[in-house]
């Protein structure tokens, strides 16, 4: 039994006349009458009671009308959300993201946006390492991750950079540095400091290089908010993204400038450059619409 067999039962069932079912089907009368007795014939049930003027329901036809409009409205259903998934109105999408992204508001920003465009798109969004996101995303188990740059990633990935941050210092009270006021801080000064690495490398070592010696590191705890926490009671200095000043306040931390030129830091989005699934090709558009 096919779709067709459900509809010409339906509409038949609504006009309980032949002919004017026929004509709603754009089929002939006596082709709707063999098609609802293959119908009969495949379920081994009479549907209709027919004489020569009227058309009704048996008991058994009541059961199998309410049956098929169930399943044709789930058909119709399937049929529309299948159209929408293709036209990228319908779908879910893996957001991995590093800490420093959501602390710029750069991922709450993208996120608002698509979901006004595409409410009906589920976005899952969850925190990941810094070093195994690219990889997440080059093997398919993320769609699109927000990363701070410089980092390696696999050459099939593409980019876009949405904002350009600097690295700061966060410490806490270190001898030569308190009696400073807010002024920046020059590498030569913190040549001798504990630092705590977080998990982007990149800041600390071009300070190191800068101020010309080897950085002492005394901790890697992972997280900017687990290095902060390691600042705040007196473990050690860290070279991190300037972004935290304005959304991080922890007792016993300071920021300051790192003197010279800044060491630049980017916020990107990172995606597939042979992205298929138009749910996912849609965010991206979005992305590379946003100008950092």
């Amino acid at each position: 039994m096919e779709l067709r067999h459900l509809r010409y039962f339906v509409v038949l069932a609504e006009e309980l006349h032949f002919t004017r079912a026929a004509e709603r089907l754009n089929i002939s009368p006596p082709t709707l009458t063999v098609q609802i007795q293959e119908i009969e014939r495949t379920l081994s049930a009479q549907l209709l009671n027919r004489t020569k003027r009227s058309v009704t329901l048996t008991s058994a036809g009541e059961v199998f009308l309410s049956e098929a409009r169930r399943v044709l409205k789930q058909f119709a259903t399937a049929e529309n959300a299948g159209r929408r998934a293709g036209r990228g109105e319908l779908g879910r999408i893996e957001i991995g993201y590093v800490a420093s992204a959501a602390y710029t508001g750069i991922l709450q920003d993208q996120m608002n946006q698509f979901t006004q465009s595409y409410p009906d798109v589920l976005l899952k969004v969850r925190e990941f390492p810094m070093d195994k996101l690219p990889q997440l995303v080059a093997d398919g188990d993320v769609d699109i991750g927000f990363v701070r740059l410089p980092m390696a990633m696999p050459q099939l990935l593409s980019h876009h950079v949405l904002i350009r941050d600097h690295f700061c210092l966060a410490l806490s009270v270190i001898p030569g540095v308190e009696e400073k006021s807010e002024g920046p801080v020059t590498p030569h000064e913190i040549a001798n400091a504990s630092f705590i690495l977080p998990e982007q490398a990149f800041g600390t070592f071009q300070v190191a290089s800068r101020g010309g010696f080897t950085p002492r590191i005394v901790s890697t705890p992972g997280s900017l908010l687990a290095v902060l926490t390691q600042v705040s009671i007196g473990n050690g200095i860290s070279v991190i993204p300037s972004a935290l000043r304005s959304v991080v306040n922890l007792p016993g931390v300071v920021f300051r400038d790192i003197a010279g030129e800044p060491i630049v830091s980017e916020i990107a989005a990172i995606f597939r450059s042979d992205e298929v699934a138009p749910a996912v090709r849609h965010l991206i558009s979005q992305i590379q619409t946003t100008i950092a």
